[in-house]
């Protein structure tokens, strides 16, 4: 049977494919520590669940409009500006089911044949294959831990083009884990002024900083970008609600209708249920948001220590998400029960094989000298998945 063209041009999630991997192992009664998940370990907060339960009880279970209800919708313009000072009206907001989604559709609507759509590299694994299903070409700028994973103005002016349709932005970053600074993010929005392409801003992990950073949208830089900008956001990480699949867009209208358009031939709405609970999630209680990022950066603490504690192994400190990225690369070249390594996927084999660990190789990301540990599970499994690694990593020969 031949399937369309466009299957063969992506790859499936490599992160889903690494935790499917690691459950099925654990299924089968392996002892594996996974690394893999780009989800909080914490439950959904209480209150959230309530209001899930008190709108099933209500009948609240039909078709709503397709970018959302209005009450969800106001909702998330209250979010925006109480938490990050930026004004919107309810057709320049479109929920999905969930952060991806809003991002494959804005892609679906802006991105064509011959556009250019600019990606830092390392980057989050879906943004290139969203561009390519949509007709575009992804233009990685790369970054390192000399640079703390971050592009620079210059880098920006070099990679623009006649093509350049839009740049995507995400910080906190996935997989590095690096924040971008107000002064950052002001001189990239002084290069963007001077073109015409749309901003994608990813502030998914917003809310998880630490060491006392403060988060920053570029648009609260160079509000002067507020028409060419998109601000994509979700309940997933914030709220520990990566199954209840809400994600929201904002910004053109323009942009936004024609988001919600390609949605209505596709989802339609996201869950009714899931939106009930979501503006509980944004209107309600924010303790449980505080204690989790409490929690997250002691184990950031203590991965990065222990991981720039193994020979042969460097890991940046990371300001916010929970993920560590470590660069394994001094590794390379050396072998252990018969195996050599020599790239990220050697080592990630290497590592689930002999030591029961389940890591992302990082060039899933762009990145292959690095890989990619989610610190989002207990420390006691960060510790005994961090024994297991220094043992394999000291059998290296």
């Amino acid at each position: 049977m031949k399937l369309a063209d466009r299957v063969n041009k992506i790859q499936p999630s490599p992160t889903l494919a690494i935790d499917a991997k690691a459950k099925a192992l654990k299924a089968q009664g392996v002892d594996i520590i996974g690394f893999g998940a780009g989800e909080p370990d914490f439950d959904t907060p209480a209150n959230i669940k309530e209001a899930a339960k008190k709108a099933i009880d209500a009948g609240f279970t039909k078709y709503t409009a397709v970018g959302g209800t209005d009450e969800l919708k106001d909702a998330i313009i209250a979010k925006l500006k109480n938490d990050n000072g930026l004004v919107y009206t309810r057709n320049e907001v479109s929920a999905a089911c969930g952060a991806k989604h809003s991002l494959y559709n804005i892609s679906q609507a802006l991105v064509q044949e011959g556009d250019e759509v600019i990606i830092p590299s390392p980057y989050w694994v879906s943004y290139p294959d969203q561009v390519i299903l949509a007709g575009g070409k992804p233009v990685f700028i790369e970054t390192d831990e000399t640079s703390a994973f971050k592009i620079t103005a210059e880098q920006l002016e070099k990679a623009i083009t006649k093509n350049t349709r839009a740049l995507i932005l995400n910080s906190p970053c996935n997989p590095t884990g690096t924040t971008y600074s107000k002064e950052e993010l002001k001189r990239l929005g002084e290069v963007c002024l001077k073109h015409d392409f749309i901003i994608i801003t990813d502030d998914i992990y917003e809310r998880l900083l630490y060491d006392n950073q403060t988060f920053f949208n570029i648009l609260n830089a160079v509000p002067a970008l507020q028409p060419r900008v998109i601000v994509v956001n979700g309940v997933s990480k914030t709220y520990s609600m990566t199954g209840w699949r809400i994600g929201y867009a904002a910004g053109p209208a323009e942009i936004i209708s024609a988001m919600t358009k390609m949605q209505s031939q596709s989802t339609s709405n996201p869950s009714s249920i899931a939106q009930k609970a979501a503006v509980e999630a944004l209107n309600g209680p924010q303790d449980a948001v505080a204690k989790m990022v409490v929690e997250f950066e002691k184990r950031r603490t203590y991965i990065v220590s222990r991981l720039n504690a193994i020979p042969g192994v460097t890991c940046f400190n990371s300001t916010g998400a929970f993920y560590a990225f470590p660069n394994f690369s001094q590794l390379y070249g050396k072998s252990s029960n018969g195996m050599t390594i020599n790239n990220s996927s050697d080592f990630a084999a290497y590592l689930l094989e002999h030591a029961k660990v389940a890591l992302v190789p990082g060039i899933a990301f762009g990145a292959d000298k690095f890989a990619r540990l989610s610190y989002a599970t207990s420390m006691e499994n960060i510790t005994k998945g961090l024994d297991r690694i220094e043992a394999a990593v000291r059998n290296l020969k």
